[in-house]
């Protein structure tokens, strides 16, 4: 079992990107502290991994606080996280609804995940990201491109990218990415195209080493898109 001595929290790990994050960082020597609201699946997922890395999972949902503070409890007792990878995060209503009718409840709920809870957890887990560690928060195009159907989605990552943005000028001791990974063959992305087959686009598995670049490389903090950081071969 090799380690390199970095630690990550990934949320959302259970499947889609974070699952194929999850993997990818503990092929490379990195403990894990995972987590996502299935707790049958994070199980699965740590009973893998423990075979090749460190890996600690605690299931629960992102926009409780007690579950934020229980994780921050773990990062502490990781001797603090050299990356946050803020992946979870809802779609909001399958098929996607325009915005003049989309329900405000429903939004709610998808601000409250997309936005509030990443920035909670960062608050969280504050005092125990090391010096240089690197914040990753996923966005998507729907932030800056003006998709019908994608209004609540896309205002959710617009706000957070503001707030990744705003943060990184703020905090000089660490690097903030927010980054774009492109469509995927995804569950969330198979709920906004119900019915449809989109098998065709790129695993997710195949966006993990531009997360790779960012979480062992140089780069500054800012925007990414994740097809920027591959070699041209490796774009789907």
């Amino acid at each position: 079992m090799q380690n390199n001595g970095r630690t990550a929290l990934i949320t959302g790990a259970t499947r889609g990107l974070g699952l194929a994050l999850a993997r990818g960082l503990a092929a490379r020597g990195w403990n894990l502290i995972l987590t996502g609201r299935d707790a049958e699946r994070l199980r699965a997922v740590r009973d893998e991994l423990a075979t090749v890395t460190h890996v600690a999972a605690l299931a629960g949902d992102v926009t409780d606080r007690s579950h934020r503070d229980a994780l921050a409890v773990l990062a502490r007792g990781h001797a603090g996280l050299d990356a946050l990878i803020n992946n979870a995060g809802v779609l909001g209503p399958s098929p996607l609804p325009s915005l003049i009718d989309y329900p405000i409840d429903a939004l709610e709920d998808v601000l409250r995940a997309n936005v509030l809870a990443p920035l909670a957890i960062i608050q969280s887990v504050r005092k125990a990201l090391k010096p240089g560690a690197r914040i990753v928060n996923l966005t998507s195009d729907a932030a800056v491109n003006a998709y019908p159907g994608w209004g609540g989605y896309g205002a959710s990552k617009a706000a957070l990218e503001q707030i990744s943005a705003v943060l990184a000028a703020e905090l000089a001791d660490l690097e903030v990415y927010w980054v774009d990974p492109g469509d995927m063959w995804t569950d969330m992305h198979q709920a906004a195209y119900p019915g449809e087959d989109i098998s065709d686009r790129p695993h997710p598995s195949t966006r993990v080493p531009a997360f790779i670049s960012l979480l062992e490389g140089d780069h500054p903090s800012g925007r990414y898109v994740a097809s920027d950081l591959l070699p041209a071969a490796q774009v789907a």
